[in-house]
């Protein structure tokens, strides 16, 4: 019973530990930014329809020193469709500057650069 109960732990001290990764990354600033002009653009609107939903975001963000980086992809779907948002991002002094901001739908392959708002072949 013991070693049971040793086992069940561990594998909830890993459950949360993911789950409190995942939403870190989910909820942190150039997710949420990437979502917001996701969702207040025109061109991925026409593509996905509205409400567009977001979901668990995946990818990598580092701090050091209060400067950091992150290479974050995040499902995105509406009535219409589904893509991933992509965005590349620094932090120097507290502020974070966009190298990248794209949607790539999933059943065309088309590449919608919110940094430009424009739609590029793929």
């Amino acid at each position: 019973m013991g070693c049971l109960t040793v086992i069940v732990l561990f594998f909830l001290g890993i459950g949360t530990l993911i789950f409190g990764i995942t939403n870190m990354i989910s909820d942190s600033e150039p997710a949420q930014y990437a979502i917001e002009k996701a969702a207040e653009s025109p061109i991925v609107i026409e593509a996905l329809g509205e409400p567009i939903e977001d979901g668990i975001a995946s990818g990598s963000i580092s701090f050091n020193n209060g400067d950091g980086d992150a290479d974050l992809r995040i499902p995105i779907s509406g009535p219409k469709g589904s893509a991933t948002l992509r965005v590349v991002a620094e932090k120097y002094d507290d502020s974070w500057s966009y190298e990248k901001i794209y949607v790539i739908l999933s059943d065309s392959r088309q590449r919608i650069d919110l940094m430009q708002e424009k739609l590029d072949e793929p």
